[in-house]
C-alpha cells in the first residue's frame, strides 16, 4: 500500500524538477515561530497601551485578546488542514476567490514588512536600554528634525543580518528562532513570577483602575494598539510548507500558543499597575519591560539588564520571523498566479526563496527610514499601520474559514474550531463567524483612530492590486474572475507532499464516493 501511494505521489507529480522548499520545522521550531512573533509583541505595545488606556490597560488586552482567541482557532483549523507556504492568503484563494486572495495578501505583506522594520527598531531600543546617550540622541538635518541616525543605523543593520540569515536557510533560521525562544520564556516567566510575589500591591492596582480610567475614545484607541500584542499568529501557516508532519504539529503549537501568549500579555500590564504608576511605563516606550523589571525589589538591579536582554532578543527574532513571513508569502502569491512567477524562484544551494527575500528585506528597511524621517517618535510612526494590514487579512481569513467550510466539507480536519451549528446541509463555524465581526470591528476602529492608517493602508493595497492587474493582463488571465483548479487533486497532492498518508486515503475514499453518487 505505501509503494502504491508512493507511486501515486511521484504519478502525480509527473517529471517536475523545480526546487522547492525544505521541511525541516518541528514542533517546537513550529511553536517558536509563532512564539517569536506574537510573544514579541507585548514588548512594544505594552508602553503604547498604557499612555492611552491609562488604568484600563488590562482592559484593553482582554478586549484584544477575545478577537485573538477566535482568529486563532480560525487558523489553526486551516492552517493544518491545508498545510502550505500563504497561511490566509491560500485560504482565501480556495474559500473566496483569487481577488479576495490579493487583498488578503496585500495586508499580510504590509504587516509583516512593517513587523520587520517595527521589531528591529523596538530590538535596537532595548539595546539602548545599556546606552542611554545613544537612546535619547537626535539631531536637525534640513527639515527633519530630532532624528536618531545611531539609533536608525542600528535598525538597519539588524534587517541586514535577518535578510542573510534567511537567505542562508531554514534550518539555521529555525535553530536561531528555538535558542532564543526558550531562554526569552524562562525569563518572561520570571520576571512575571518575582513580581506578583515579592512587588505587587492589589490595592496600588485597584486604586489606578478606578481613578485613572480613561475616556471611551481613548480605550477604543489602546485596544487597537494591544491588538499587536496578538499579531503573529499567521507565521505558524507561513511555514506550514516547511513543517515536518504538519497536520499533527500545528494544532499541537498553534493551540499552545494562544493560551501562552494570552496568559504572557494579560500578566505584564497587571503586575505593572500593581507596581508603578502607568505614568512611568508610558513614558518608556523604547524599553517599558526593561523598565519594569528595574522597579523590582531585590533584584531590580539585575532584573532590569536582564529583561533588556530578554525583549532584544525576542523582538530580534520576532523581526525574523517577519522576514521569513514575508518572503513565503510572496512566494505563495507567485506560485497562484497573484504575482509574477520570478519571484517563485528558489536558490537551488539554499533552498530558500531569495529573490522575496532580498526585495521585502529592503521594503521594511524603507519603511525603517520613513518612520525616523517622520517627524514622529519612529515606533508610533509604524505601530499606527502595522495593526491594519494584519486586520484586514484577519478578517478575510476569517470570512474564508465560513466559506471552506460550506465549499469543502468532505476535506479532512485534523483539527476543527469548536462551536458549530447546522444550516440545512451545511456545517457553520461560530468561531469563523465571530472572528469576522470581531476582526471587521477592529479594522473600523484603526481607520477611525490611526491617521496613518487610514492613508497609508488603502494605498499600500491599492498598488498591489496594480500589480496583479499588469500580471494578469500580461499573461492573459481574467482579472475579477477566478482561475480554473481542481482543489480536490490540489488537497490530495498536499496530503501526499506532506506524507499524510492517512488523510489521503480518507479523501481519496471520500472523492470516489462523491464521485459514485453524483
Amino acid at each position: 500500500m505505501i509503494a502504491l501511494l508512493y507511486a501515486r505521489r511521484n504519478a502525480m507529480s509527473g517529471h517536475e524538477t523545480k526546487v522547492k522548499l525544505r521541511r525541516e520545522v518541528s514542533v517546537w521550531g513550529s511553536f517558536c515561530w509563532g512564539y517569536a512573533d506574537v510573544g514579541a509583541d507585548v514588548y512594544v505595545a505594552l508602553g503604547l497601551v498604557m499612555a492611552a488606556a491609562q488604568g484600563a490597560t488590562p482592559l484593553a488586552f482582554a478586549i484584544a485578546g477575545t478577537v485573538y482567541i477566535f482568529v486563532g482557532l480560525a487558523y489553526t483549523e486551516m492552517a493544518s488542514a491545508y498545510p502550505v507556504a500563504g497561511g490566509g492568503q491560500y485560504f482565501a484563494l480556495r474559500g473566496l476567490g483569487d481577488v479576495w486572495s490579493l487583498i488578503c495578501g496585500a495586508g499580510l505583506l504590509l504587516a509583516y514588512t512593517v513587523d520587520v522594520a517595527l521589531f528591529a527598531t523596538a530590538s535596537a531600543g532595548y539595546i539602548n536600554f545599556f546606552f542611554p546617550a545613544v537612546r535619547e540622541f537626535a539631531i536637525d538635518i534640513g527639515p527633519f528634525k530630532d532624528v536618531n541616525l545611531i539609533w536608525l543605523a542600528e535598525t538597519l543593520f539588524l534587517i541586514l543580518l535577518l535578510a542573510v540569515l534567511n537567505i542562508k536557510g531554514i534550518r539555521e533560521s529555525s535553530l536561531f528562532n528555538e535558542t532564543l525562544g526558550a531562554l526569552d520564556l524562562i525569563l518572561e516567566t520570571t520576571v512575571i513570577v518575582i513580581g506578583f510575589a515579592f512587588a505587587w500591591r492589589p490595592d496600588y492596582f485597584l486604586h489606578q483602575w478606578e481613578t485613572q480610567f480613561p475616556t471611551t475614545e481613548n480605550l477604543a484607541y489602546a485596544i487597537t494598539i494591544a491588538v499587536i500584542s496578538y499579531v503573529g499568529l499567521e507565521s505558524i501557516s507561513q511555514a506550514a510548507q516547511e513543517t515536518i508532519r504538519p497536520t499533527t504539529v500545528i494544532p499541537r503549537s498553534s493551540l499552545a500558543l494562544i493560551v501562552l501568549v494570552l496568559m504572557f500579555a494579560l500578566a505584564f500590564p497587571t503586575v505593572s499597575l500593581g507596581i508603578v504608576d502607568w505614568q512611568t511605563i508610558a513614558k518608556r516606550e523604547g524599553d517599558p519591560i526593561a523598565h519594569l523589571a528595574s522597579h523590582l525589589p531585590f533584584i531590580g538591579f539585575l532584573a532590569g539588564p536582564a529583561a533588556a536582554i530578554l525583549g532584544a532578543t525576542i523582538l530580534l527574532i520576532s523581526a525574523n520571523t517577519g522576514v521569513m513571513g514575508a518572503s513565503r508569502l510572496a512566494y505563495s502569491m507567485s506560485e497562484t498566479n497573484l504575482m509574477g512567477a520570478w519571484l517563485s524562484h528558489v536558490h537551488p544551494k539554499f533552498r530558500t526563496p531569495v529573490r522575496t527575500i532580498v526585495i521585502f528585506s529592503g521594503i521594511a528597511a524603507l519603511q525603517a527610514l520613513w518612520a525616523f524621517f517622520s517627524g514622529r517618535r519612529a515606533m508610533d510612526t509604524l505601530v499606527d499601520i502595522y495593526a491594519f494590514g494584519a486586520m484586514l487579512a484577519y478578517f478575510v481569513s476569517c470570512l474564508s474559514l465560513i466559506a471552506l467550510r460550506i465549499k469543502e466539507p468532505h476535506t479532512p480536519r485534523a483539527f476543527k474550531a469548536p462551536l458549530n451549528v447546522r444550516l440545512g446541509n451545511h456545517e457553520i463555524p461560530v468561531i469563523g463567524v465571530l472572528g469576522a465581526l470581531g476582526t471587521f470591528a477592529m479594522l473600523v476602529t484603526i481607520m477611525w483612530t490611526h491617521h496613518s492608517a487610514r492613508i497609508f493602508g488603502p494605498i499600500w493595497v491599492a498598488i498591489w492590486f496594480a500589480v496583479y492587474i499588469w500580471h494578469r493582463r500580461r499573461n492573459g488571465l481574467p482579472i475579477f474572475r477566478s482561475t480554473k483548479c481542481n482543489w480536490d487533486e490540489e488537497q490530495l497532492k498536499i496530503l501526499s507532499d506532506t506524507g499524510e498518508w492517512e488523510l489521503y486515503e480518507r479523501l481519496r475514499i471520500e472523492l470516489e464516493r462523491r464521485s459514485k453518487r453524483s
